[in-house]
């Protein structure tokens, strides 16, 4: 069977949501405006996010991917790295986020990850330019257009917030945590509920019958 997992990034590998801080920090105002919008469904991430994003001075990219520097990691990630490896099964990074800050803080793991699939930005004019080379009809980033892409027999999704909503309603076996945990209870979709990488390990290690090394 081709398995793949398909993870979310920030609140999700990260301890923080790094990407939602990073807009706090650098675009507060528009922060505060936008997003009750969007997590009470009523902006789309394609709109909220590329507003917030596209009026944050290009200069402050680099102070961006310092601030992600700073993040901690969720507990258990590379215990639960080790699992995905034994078992033969590619890691697949779909993150709502900067393509460079998911860079910067899984650059020690970056060898053990199969793709990274984020949100893109050109620095060359005043402002932060979107360019994403997978952008949906409500996304920035198409996460289940992506999921599809691979073809899966078995895709594995783990998230935590409305950016994981749709590829976690696609996606057969869920893991969900935090805001994605109660979407899902609303529009009655089984998934686990997780913690720490440590939890999802476990739960598919006894999915799959392999005692963990």
């Amino acid at each position: 069977m081709k398995r793949i997992v398909f993870c979310d990034f920030d609140g999700t590998i990260t301890a923080e949501e790094t990407f939602v801080a990073m807009l706090k920090e650098f675009t507060p105002e528009l922060a505060a405006r936008l997003m009750p919008e969007m997590y009470a469904l009523r902006l789309t991430l394609r709109e909220g996010v590329r507003q917030m994003l596209e009026s944050i001075p290009a200069e402050q990219y680099p102070a961006i991917l310092a601030f992600a520097r700073t993040k901690a990691l969720r507990t258990g990630f590379e215990d639960f790295l080790d699992l995905l490896e034994a078992q033969g099964v590619p890691l697949v990074v779909i993150s709502g986020g900067l393509q460079g800050m998911v860079e910067t803080v899984l650059e020690p793991y970056r060898h053990r990850i199969h793709a990274i699939h984020a949100v893109e930005v050109g620095t060359e004019g005043e402002y932060l330019s979107v360019r994403s080379p997978a952008e949906g009809e409500t996304e920035l980033v198409d996460k289940v257009a992506i999921l599809e892409r691979y073809g899966a027999d078995e895709a594995i999704a783990v998230g935590d917030s409305v950016t994981d909503l749709n590829m976690a309603l696609h996606a057969p076996v869920v893991f969900a945590r935090d805001r994605l945990a109660q979407y899902l209870s609303d529009r009655q979709k089984p998934y686990f509920p997780w913690e720490t990488f440590h939890d999802i390990r476990d739960t598919l290690q006894q999915r799959w019958t392999t005692p963990i090394a």
